[in-house]
């Protein structure tokens, strides 16, 4: 009787854990979910990082060509002033020469 009953407890130990098995391969699964979802989300931080860095480049590299375009606006600028100043001068001598031929002729 002593077989009988182990035997009986056996089986309703497994049968009890038949169930108990079943929620720890869902929570299992659950975790695997979890921890694919984990790796993609540090792979795109990664990605994202990369990309961030690669902007930032960007940005600098923007950022010298804007400095480099503003020095060379100066530069035209300054040209264009000394163009003006001199076809100004150009001008009055030429009005002034103009005046010296009207009293040559």
């Amino acid at each position: 009787m002593d077989n009988d009953l182990v035997q009986v407890l056996r089986s309703v130990i497994r049968e009890e854990l038949v169930p108990v098995k079943a929620e720890l391969g869902t929570v299992n699964e659950r975790l695997d979910r979890i921890e694919t979802e984990q790796q993609t989300m540090k792979q795109d931080l990664q990605i994202m990082k990369q990309d961030q860095q690669t902007m930032m480049q960007d940005q600098e590299q923007i950022k010298r060509a804007v400095l480099e375009t503003n020095e060379r606006l100066i530069n035209v600028e300054s040209l264009l002033e000394n163009q003006h100043r001199i076809i100004e001068l150009l001008s009055a001598r030429s009005i002034e020469q103009e005046a010296k031929l009207k009293r040559i002729i």
